[in-house]
């Protein structure tokens, strides 16, 4: 059973996230010129990345959508495969790439994602790949897919890819229940804390669990 939507999920989020998504979208344009260039002389091919993930139910259907992100790997890598399930993910990825991951740079033209096609929030679950199962059914108990999902969460900010598949769902779960405003200013700040000091980053040469 759905939870009652209150005015500021139903009226006001959507509404901060376009303005705040298309304004960050215009001012970043030079960064994401920049990168997108360092990108290509680093590795000749796309600069963005479009992947297939999970969206937020509708009318009791999960939905799907392309999620777009700065590449950080080669051509040839893998390409709907979580990097923790890779052999060996440090080969697959370029130089620009390590770095942008690590600043979560790579994250950029979600900004796309949240202005335009407003396929994500500023702030929900991350989105799950289409094909990682046991997350999303994970997810199911806590009622986690029922919200939008969004560019940083709850979860981002308690653990990020140090996170087990049950630990990531529980968090998230607990931002779906107490979805606000107030909890909202807290989860985006926290994030601008987190990206600084790389918290909860691991290094592909590991178990990396970025998704």
């Amino acid at each position: 059973m759905q939870r009652k939507k209150s005015i500021y999920v139903r009226y006001v989020k959507g509404f901060l996230d376009r303005l705040l998504g298309l304004t960050g979208l215009i001012v970043a344009s030079p960064l994401l010129l920049l990168i997108s260039a360092a990108i290509v002389v680093d590795d000749p091919g796309p600069a963005i990345f479009k992947q297939k993930r999970v969206g937020m139910r509708k009318n009791g259907e999960l939905t799907y959508f392309n999620i777009y992100k700065f590449r950080t790997m080669r051509r040839d890598a893998p390409h709907d495969v979580p990097t923790h399930l890779m052999k060996d993910p440090e080969k697959w990825f370029t130089r620009v790439g390590k770095f942008l991951r690590r600043s979560s740079l790579d994250e950029l033209p979600q900004l796309w994602n949240i202005g335009v096609s407003h396929d994500i929030s500023i702030i929900g679950p991350r989105p799950a790949l289409w094909n990682q199962y046991d997350l999303v059914e994970e997810r199911e108990k806590y009622g986690a897919n029922d919200v939008m999902p969004g560019l940083t969460g709850w979860a981002q900010i308690n653990g990020r890819d140090e996170l087990a598949i049950e630990d990531k769902a529980r968090l998230d779960g607990e931002y779906a229940k107490n979805i606000s405003f107030g909890f909202d200013v807290r989860c985006f700040f926290k994030t601008i804390g987190s990206v600084l000091r790389a918290d909860g980053y691991v290094d592909g040469s590991s178990d990396q669990k970025k998704e």
